[in-house]
């Protein structure tokens, strides 16, 4: 199985219509965005489409909830900047191993997918690498 995750391109299995938002959105717009199309995260980027960052909807709904963000509060100001991404030419157990950070005993759910020239083409979630497996096995 090993042999066959590492001949699935990423490009091959990512979704191209990726769901983006920009810094200077607010974050309360940004969640509404969230829900509307029943996605977890956002990558943030720049008028280049380049990622500048993310957010999640874990994130901004607990910030929400406890009143920390104001009507005026901007995507920028708290979105996660050193993001995770990969190249849409590497393979899927390469995916798999970005998305486990054991030295901080996490997964990341979703990562922004980036050609050669650090621009966004993607994204990949956990979930598309769980349908994935589940044709292989």
């Amino acid at each position: 199985m090993i042999e066959t995750l590492s001949s699935i391109k990423i490009r091959d299995v990512m979704t191209k219509d990726v769901i983006t938002v920009d810094s200077e959105e607010g974050v309360v717009e940004a969640f509404e965005k969230m829900l509307k199309y029943k996605i977890s995260s956002l990558p943030v980027v720049n008028e280049k489409n380049e990622v500048v960052g993310i957010i999640t909807t874990t994130d901004i709904g607990y910030n929400l909830i406890k009143d920390r963000y104001t009507l005026e509060t901007k995507v920028g100001d708290v979105m996660t900047k050193n993001v995770i991404t990969i190249k849409e030419s590497a393979n899927l157990l390469e995916a798999i191993k970005k998305m486990n950070l054991e030295d901080k005993k996490e997964i990341i759910n979703q990562l922004p997918v980036v050609d050669e020239n650090n621009k966004l083409v993607g994204i990949i979630s956990d979930g598309d690498i769980i349908r994935i497996i589940s044709k292989i096995v």
